[in-house]
């Protein structure tokens, strides 16, 4: 008698939400001249990320009070931009059918409203107590912060890189749409 689970696990998994057109549909809804504009605003609260931690490592060793005043301008631009990405990263997850049915939108979402959160409370904090915020929460904040902008970002990445989220493809009218490589027949998941 063979072992019906050896064969079972030898085939490729198959997504039931593939079937549906909507699945497909990953064109991007708040776009200028067809660019996506959350695409284009994320690269601000990552930027503001990275010189919040410059920023602190750089008071921690000079002691100089520019950089304090830095990191509270990196921060707060930073939390500030995030909330625009947001806005516009919320509108396509609600907009476009086929964001919404994949683990890799939300990840992204999850991971992306927790750094808006600690870029906000660092900011706040800065806010509060200047300088003196910094060390050791104000360090330890920023340094979470570029951890979590690298997992949304991970995140992200595989959304437009591996499902083609806001990428527009030309599609012939009797063409169905492209399969996404994990979607291929004899590819399984690594």
């Amino acid at each position: 008698m063979a072992d019906t689970r050896s064969e079972e696990n030898s085939q490729t998994f198959h997504n039931p939400s593939a079937a549906d057109p909507a699945y497909h549909d990953l064109d991007s809804r708040i776009a200028v001249a067809g660019h996506p504009v959350h695409a284009m605003l994320v690269a601000f609260p990552i930027a503001g990320a990275f010189a919040l931690a410059f920023c602190d490592v750089a008071y921690w060793w000079t002691s100089d009070p520019f950089w304090a005043r830095a990191a509270i301008w990196a921060s707060g631009g930073g939390f500030l931009m995030g909330c625009l990405a947001a806005l516009a990263g919320a509108a396509e997850l609600l907009l476009v059918p086929g964001v919404r049915r994949r683990a890799a939108a939300w990840s992204h979402g999850v991971a992306a409203m927790v750094l808006l959160g600690v870029m906000g409370a660092s900011w706040s904090l800065r806010l509060q107590q200047g300088a003196e915020a910094i060390l050791p929460w104000g360090l330890i904040l920023s340094w979470l912060a570029l951890g979590l902008v690298g997992i949304a970002g991970w995140h992200g990445g595989k959304l437009v890189f591996e499902h083609q989220v806001g990428i527009s493809l030309p599609v012939e009218e009797d063409e169905e749409p492209p399969l996404p490589s994990s979607e291929i027949k004899g590819n399984s998941p690594s």
